[in-house]
């Protein structure tokens, strides 16, 4: 019998006494035994905190155009922040009217953001995507229609120009650090840095409160529009001090992060940062991007930058991974002081865990332990942790201290309902949609479905088990569950498999449109890399590693609800502005299928000259 693997010490909690209480309808309440501990009444309480222990330490980094690192001292962020602060307040800004960030993550984003809450002024910070990908600014045209902002801040005003033209009001501000937008008027960022900080500011800073609103964080609009998400003050506080208690460890060093997040998503904008923030970290702000063409600026920074906790989207492992394999200086650094590795966003795939487990027993004789858990935009986003002793992909672990958590009945699955002080109070000026958010007894309704790892050991804590939504029947009348066989297939694709959408609502069997990773196709073809995606898939080495996995994903279902029938390899890539994927590459299962209804009648037609059936 072989011995268990040795892990870095690093020292967790908070989620392993958990609390049971099962009602007569058929729901269960799960609740920590642990109390929540004391959380200041603002994010900003922990800036001024900083500043006076450690004022010189270096809170935040980023390169300049030289390649050099720009680097933010606690106390230099404080009198920023107070300065822009003193400018915000001669505006007419409120949450009536407030602050808009167009561009992505930088020294200036975040000065910005921690003066608007500074002054209590709310602040959204936006996906770039809706500025610089989209082609009809529609999805920035309905969040400006929401918003009503008072003023609109961009990096770039040559980067940004059109999206501004076409969507900033007239007579809305615009703050931009560096170019213009040709035929609008701007401030320059440099202007609010250069206001002496008063008393002004220092008076709105203490009477922000734990209710104040601090942003505005929007939905990814993958079934709908985006949707404004309420995020207090408290939201944001006892959020964090959730995320210490369960992984304590955080506190007992100042935590050094490498991070590309973006910050208008909760895991970026929240967590990493907020996490730096209270526990007055460094954080070093990376340009890289979890592709292969773009993730060697993230390698770049990581041999260079040794984190005590790394976080990162699925792909972005599975990118690092490969390098690390042969990269000797990388390995040196990554594993020099990480005491954790984290994902969210997707599943991690199981080869991809268990490569980088075996690098790291090579490298430094054990292994870092790989946290996740579950949560989303509504809860801050820190939910539920997986932390106790069972950890895989899939596995989401028992909610936090301070949250309680309802696993109510819905068909033949369990919806997981939130409620405590890091849950949303709702929707900006959308009452209907907040109403229908929340149960009977004021639990925030998820739509992501849960199910014990063992029904007779609750304490192991809950798995994923899909979204409600996504769900549906065959024609015969079995339900199908989306969420779980989107993983298996993705897993069983790796790496040639990028996402897929199953096509079987209302059929007899069920399908998949397979989104494939092209590049990699390209080097299992031998392709040349200028020829067209198209071609790629069409090669014969391609289509038969294709035919190859759909046969063995056949032979592996249990059942019709399980067993995919017929695969079509999809070249062309998804339309953020059609909604079938969003700016965080998230895929909208209902919008692909509508936008290509032909081709999926063709494949149940098998009309499609490039369908692939299981041969069985």
């Amino acid at each position: 019998m072989s011995a268990s693997p040795i892990y870095r010490a690093a020292r967790v909690g908070g989620t392993f006494s958990p609390s049971f209480d099962r009602r007569a309808d058929g729901s269960l309440i799960i609740g920590s035994d642990e109390a929540l501990g004391a959380y200041p009444a603002r994010l900003t309480d922990r800036l001024i905190h900083w500043a006076a222990v450690c004022p010189e330490r270096c809170f935040a980094a980023k390169r300049d155009s030289s390649g050099d690192w720009r680097r933010l001292s606690y106390c230099d962020a404080l009198a920023q922040t107070r300065s822009i602060a003193e400018a915000l307040l001669k505006r007419d800004l409120s949450a009536e009217r407030p602050i808009v960030i167009l561009s992505g993550n930088d020294l200036d984003h975040l000065l910005l953001s921690l003066a608007a809450m500074w002054a209590g002024i709310p602040y959204a910070p936006i996906s770039t995507a809706y500025s610089l990908i989209s082609q009809d600014y529609g999805k920035l045209r309905h969040i400006f229609g929401v918003l009503t902002p008072g003023l609109v801040f961009a990096g770039d005003g040559e980067a940004y120009g059109n999206a501004v033209r076409a969507v900033v009001p007239e007579g809305v501000e615009i703050v931009l650090n560096r170019g213009k937008v040709q035929g609008r008027r701007h401030t320059d960022f440099s202007g609010l840095l250069a206001t002496p900080a008063g008393v002004a500011g220092d008076r709105a800073q203490q009477a922000t409160e734990p209710d104040t609103i601090a942003k505005f964080l929007f939905t990814s609009g993958s079934t709908k529009l985006p949707k404004a998400v309420i995020n207090t003050q408290r939201m944001l506080c006892s959020n964090q001090q959730m995320l210490l208690q369960c992984f304590p460890f955080v506190n007992e060093e100042p935590p050094v992060l490498v991070d590309w997040l973006p910050w208008n998503h909760t895991f970026g904008g929240n967590h990493n940062v907020g996490l730096v923030l209270y526990n007055g970290g460094t954080l070093y702000i990376d340009d890289g991007k979890p592709a292969s063409h773009l993730i060697g600026e993230t390698l770049r920074n990581l041999r260079e930058i040794p984190t005590t906790i790394y976080f990162n989207v699925p792909k972005g492992f599975e990118e690092i991974v490969k390098v690390l394999e042969s990269d000797a200086e990388l390995q040196k650094t990554f594993f020099y002081k990480v005491k954790a590795f984290m994902f969210a966003g997707a599943g991690l795939s199981q080869a991809v865990w268990d490569r980088l487990d075996h690098i790291a027993e090579q490298v430094c004789g054990e292994r870092i332990r790989m946290l996740t858990g579950l949560g989303m935009t509504e809860t801050a986003p820190f939910a539920l942790c997986a932390n106790g002793a069972v950890v895989r992909s899939g596995v989401v672990g028992l909610p936090a201290p301070g949250l309680e958590v309802k696993l109510a009945p819905e068909g033949d699955k369990h919806e997981v309902r939130y409620c405590g002080p890091s849950v949303t109070p709702g929707y900006w000026r959308a009452p209907e949609q907040t109403d229908a958010a929340f149960d009977e007894e004021n639990f925030f309704r998820s739509g992501d479905a849960l199910k014990f790892i063992d029904e007779t050991q609750p304490t192991l804590g809950l798995m994923f088990d899909g979204r409600i939504a996504e769900d549906f029947k065959l024609s015969t009348g079995t339900f199908v569950s989306v969420g779980p066989l989107r993983a298996k297939v993705i897993v069983a694709g790796a790496p040639y498999v990028q996402d897929v959408v199953i096509t079987a609502p209302d059929r007899n069997d069920v399908g998949i449109l397979i989104f494939p990773f092209i590049d990699e196709c390209r080097k299992l073809a031998g392709c040349d890399q200028a020829l067209p995606p198209a071609r790629v898939l069409a090669a014969s080495a391609v289509r038969k590693y294709f035919q190859d996995l759909v046969d063995r994903l056949y032979a592996d279902g249990t059942g019709s609800a399980n067993r995919i029938v017929r695969a079509r390899l999809i070249a062309d890539s998804l339309s953020i502005d059609r909604g079938e994927v969003t700016d965080k590459g998230s895929i909208n299962q209902r919008a692909v299928l509508a936008h290509r209804t032909q081709l999926v009648d063709a494949m149940y037609d098998e009309t499609d000259a490039d369908l692939i059936l299981a041969e069985h």
